[in-house]
């Protein structure tokens, strides 16, 4: 089982690709790193009893002030007694609000700064593999069961030599508290707290800024993929090179079609004459010069030579001007600025010949055209 799981992860030699990255996400899988939620915590704690604490104190000091001074005839009173423990909870509660909020705030903020937002009900599901026993003890002998032995050891380590520190540089002044009358001791005790907890929280700051790296390394190295999962992924995103071919075989048919549709509305068929042929059409109320409405060669010329013939579009054979309209025009272009005198041409020549059938006068002489050198 282990040759097996090792030999796996050699395998595994792909980054992970964006679909399984947002897979994981969505099965409630993101980088975290619990060393910088506790670090955010409990900076956000200490620098709140530093600001808030003698507020905190001075609430609380009166809460008990409150609810330790009663007369005979409250004392008797039942009913009284559990109205003053209602006033008396709900008064700690908005004393601590400030500070629990603030802590709440952290907690939820630290995750999002890596992982960003995500919800997943498969994660609420209970995985009962997790139990297995084996399996348990292959992670706690694995890669990552070291690494996190090391860091729990590292966090213990610099945390206790700050605490000590700490502690030790702070001695007299907690030791001075039981001087102090209460409520400004309470005060004091909440700024001495803050004091630690930020001194605390700035080494596992230190902590954090190693883990966060290590946690987002170790997330993408879980995900690592194989190449055949690569190429099976991505023929079941894109679908097989068969599918792929017969779609856009069916995409360029169906263009083709549209194409075609559109040469009935052209006003003259330029073509070489059978190798090519190019559809245009001239509104001078929509465009400034005329506009290519389809082009092809050699079967797709010849339809659209077939499709101009049934419905009495003009052709014109030009083949230097036909190769030219070919190469320089996309669909829907219209024609380059080099090619205005020659296209000229061709319309006067199909206007002619309109004017003669209409007219029953002689045909125009043939036309001739050379194009510019460029």
């Amino acid at each position: 089982m282990a040759e097996a799981d090792e030999r796996d992860e050699r395998e595994r030699t792909e980054s992970p690709s964006q679909k399984r990255l947002d897979d994981a996400r969505k099965a409630g899988r993101v980088p975290r790193s619990r060393d910088l939620g506790a670090a955010l915590v409990v900076l956000t704690g200490g620098v709140a009893l530093r600001g808030l604490g003698a507020e905190v104190a001075r609430r609380l000091a009166a809460i008990m002030h409150d609810g330790l001074t009663l007369d005979h005839a409250e004392l008797a009173d039942a009913t009284d007694m559990l109205s003053r423990l209602e006033h008396g909870a709900i008064q700690g509660m908005l004393a601590a609000a400030p500070l629990l909020g603030l802590l709440l705030a952290a907690a939820v903020l630290a995750p999002l700064s890596i992982g960003g937002w995500t919800f997943s009900a498969s994660a609420l599901v209970p995985d009962f593999s997790r139990l297995n026993a084996v399996a348990g003890l292959g992670r706690v002998f694995s890669l990552r069961g070291f690494i996190e032995l090391g860091k729990a050891l590292a966090r213990f380590v610099v945390v206790a030599v700050v605490a000590v520190a700490v502690l030790a540089r702070q001695f007299h002044s907690f030791r001075a508290l039981a001087t102090e009358p209460v409520q400004l001791g309470v005060g004091h005790a909440m700024s001495l707290i803050g004091t630690a907890f930020i001194a605390l929280g700035g080494a596992l700051a230190a902590i954090a800024v190693v883990d966060v790296p290590l946690a987002i390394w170790q997330y993408h190295r879980s995900l690592r993929m194989t190449r055949q999962e690569l190429r099976d992924e991505h023929k079941e995103t894109e679908g097989s090179p068969e599918t792929r071919s017969r779609v856009r075989r069916l995409q360029q048919q169906l263009a083709r079609k549209r194409m075609m549709s559109r040469v009935p509305k052209a006003d003259v068929v330029v073509t070489n004459p059978t190798h090519y042929a190019v559809a245009l059409s001239y509104d001078e109320r929509r465009h400034r010069a005329p506009v290519v409405l389809a082009k092809g060669v050699e079967l797709i010329a010849l339809t659209i030579r077939r499709i101009a013939e049934e419905h009495g579009v003009p052709i014109v054979e030009a083949p230097p001007l036909a190769r030219a309209l070919h190469a320089n025009c996309e669909l829907d272009d219209e024609i380059p600025t080099r090619l205005y005198a020659a296209v000229a041409r061709v319309l006067t020549y199909v206007y002619q010949l309109r004017a003669a059938r209409r007219f029953a006068a002689p045909r125009p002489a043939p036309l001739h055209i050379d194009l510019p050198d460029e």
